[in-house]
C-alpha cells in the first residue's frame, strides 16, 4: 500500500511540474532602430507570436539562450516582411537566427530599419511576487 501512495505521490508531482512548465513562455526582447528619425525602440514579444515595428511585421519563431555556466549567447529565430501602403503582399526581408553577441553575422539589410536580439527569457505568467516585497 505504501509503494501505491508513494508512486501515485511521485506521478502528481511530476504532472504538476510538466503543468508548470507548460505555463512558461519564451519572450524575445529585441531592439529596433528607425534610420529616418534616429529613434530606438525596444519591444519584445512571444515565440510563436507577430510583433510590429514601423512597417515590419517581425514573426518570432523561436528564442534561445545558454545557460549561465556557458559561453554567453542569445539568439532567436525570425522572420521579417514589411507591409507597405498599396500593396496587396508583403515584402520579404528576413528569415534566419540572429545573435544577440554578433549581430552583423545575420543582420536584417533594410534601408529604413534595423533590428537586432537583446535577450531571451522565460515568462511564467505568475503573478506572485518574491518573498519579502
Amino acid at each position: 500500500m505504501g509503494i501505491r501512495v508513494a508512486i501515485s505521490a511521485l506521478v502528481l508531482l511530476s504532472g504538476l511540474t510538466l503543468a508548470a512548465e507548460a505555463k512558461a513562455t519564451t519572450v524575445a526582447v529585441l531592439q529596433g532602430l528607425d534610420k529616418t528619425t534616429a529613434r530606438v525602440s525596444t519591444f519584445e514579444g512571444a515565440a510563436g507570436s507577430v510583433v510590429h515595428f514601423g512597417t515590419l511585421a517581425i514573426t518570432i519563431h523561436d528564442c534561445r539562450k545558454h545557460p549561465p555556466e556557458e559561453d554567453p549567447e542569445t539568439a532567436a529565430f525570425l522572420d521579417i516582411d514589411e507591409n507597405l501602403p498599396g500593396q496587396a503582399k508583403p515584402v520579404h526581408w528576413f528569415t534566419g537566427w540572429m545573435f544577440a553577441s554578433s549581430p552583423a553575422v545575420s543582420a536584417l539589410e533594410h534601408p529604413v530599419y534595423d533590428v537586432w536580439v537583446l535577450d531571451c527569457r522565460t515568462d511564467t505568467g505568475s503573478t506572485a511576487k518574491p518573498a519579502g516585497n
